[in-house]
């Protein structure tokens, strides 16, 4: 019944490879040009050691980043990453403090708490038709509510299992966080998984035309359920990361996290249309963020103004990719 499916991958395909790649580039000319402003600006800002934090500030955001690109390129959304990663959070330290599980054995389980998370919302939109904001918000305020009564609204600490905190703030390089070491890996395994493999090829088909890909005898449902679960797995291992980054596990943090991890994925160019972006460009995106929040806080510019920058800087992405598809 998938004979078909050839021609849509190749239409997808055709769609997002030179736009896409010019969108990469005019977002790496951007961070360029804010790295230079801000290393101009201010000496502190390009110490070795600062561009190290920056790049340690990123991992979490865009472990998240790159886990909600699989789901905006099919023109969803996900609002549960944010809570979902803290419920994940929550879950290592129960896992491998209170219920004093081998180390393996409980990040495994976390990482597959976060795809639960994803495969109830692919649940939700595939089969119950819910649309994806309603789906995630309401998975968003269920995750936050689990994690507060899991953690009975009490931080749970890592300090009896020092090895733990290695996974982020330890140095198999030395002077760069394991934390980062992840990341790249996690990027690398996301690209290839998103251009070299069918389940890319069938996300950039569903996102470019989901009428015409059930058409031609893909199983949309299957295949959105798939995408936001791994995306979720995604989440899991993001609250892996924090958790070991801050020695505990908190159960009040993670909202507004997912505002940034989208508009890391907007700002490297993935349509919240559908049907085109990229990991690479969503790295980018993240690095966007993290740099101009460390630059605008080493230059003393209130936390509200910084706020309001970033938010133009959202602003300015999307019309960039409104003004690209009027023009195409």
């Amino acid at each position: 019944m998938s004979t078909a499916t050839a021609p849509v991958a190749t239409t997808a395909e055709k769609r997002t490879d030179i736009r896409g790649r010019l969108q990469q580039l005019l977002a790496f000319g951007g961070l360029i040009v804010i790295v230079v402003f801000f290393a101009v600006a201010n000496e502190n800002f390009r110490t070795f050691s600062n561009f190290t934090a920056i790049l340690f500030s990123t991992v979490v955001i865009g472990v998240l980043a790159v886990g909600t690109t699989f789901v905006i390129i099919t023109g969803g959304i996900d609002l549960s990453i944010g809570t979902g990663m803290t419920l994940c959070a929550v879950m290592s330290g129960t896992f491998l403090i209170n219920w004093n599980l081998p180390l393996g054995l409980g990040l495994v389980l976390t990482v597959l708490v976060g795809g639960l998370i994803g495969f109830v919302n692919g649940c939700s939109v595939a089969f119950l038709k819910l649309p994806p904001f309603i789906a995630t918000l309401a998975m968003m305020l269920i995750a936050q509510g689990l994690a507060l009564v899991i953690s009975g609204s009490a931080p749970i600490y890592f300090s009896a299992l020092p090895v733990f905190s290695k996974i982020s703030t330890g140095e198999i390089i030395p002077r760069v966080p394991n934390a980062v070491l992840v990341l790249v890996v996690l990027a690398v395994l996301a690209a290839i998984l998103l251009n070299r493999t069918l389940f890319g090829r069938y996300t950039f088909s569903i996102g470019s035309n989901e009428e015409a890909t059930a058409l031609s005898g893909i199983n949309v449902r299957k295949w959105k359920v798939l995408i936001y679960t791994v995306a979720g797995l995604f989440t899991g291992i993001a609250g892996i990361m924090i958790s070991a980054r801050l020695g505990s596990a908190q159960p009040a943090t993670g909202q507004g996290y997912e505002l940034q991890a989208i508009a890391a994925v907007v700002i490297g160019g993935t349509s919240l249309t559908g049907g085109k972006g990229s990991i690479v460009g969503t790295i980018i995106g993240a690095l966007i963020i993290s740099v101009l929040n460390n630059g605008l806080r080493i230059m003393s510019i209130p936390q509200e103004w910084q706020n309001v920058i970033l938010g133009l800087v959202i602003l300015g992405a999307v019309y960039a990719d409104m003004a690209r598809k009027r023009t195409a």
